[in-house]
């Protein structure tokens, strides 16, 4: 991942119902949510839900399919594997006295 993709996935993400937003459709798994479901988990208004959709969606961290007259979302997991992928690389340095002991807490 390119750093200007990095920087574009975290702004999207550094706000706290974008942040939302993505951690309940990586919840959900690959079926993702449709747009009301995921409003009413949000608690936020259909407006608000589209306008944050769209950054994250922007930003390739979201994708959306259109299943009759629902539109539902998916987290874009390669784009966030992508992401973690990027931070852990140029972070840690490939060091396993710095990434050993994240990678255990984050398989706990």
């Amino acid at each position: 991942m390119e750093q200007s993709n990095a920087v574009k996935a975290l702004a999207a993400i550094a706000h706290d119902g974008r942040l939302s937003l993505i951690r309940h459709l990586i919840q959900a798994g690959p079926t993702g949510l449709a747009a009301g479901a995921l409003a009413q988990l949000a608690q936020t208004s259909n407006s608000t839900l589209s306008a944050q959709l769209l950054t994250l969606s922007n930003a390739g961290l979201v994708r959306s399919q259109r299943q009759g007259r629902s539109i539902v979302y998916t987290a874009d997991y390669d784009k966030l594997g992508d992401l973690l992928g990027f931070m852990m690389m140029d972070c840690c340095c490939s060091s396993s006295d710095i990434c050993g002991p994240l990678l255990q807490r984050l398989q706990t």
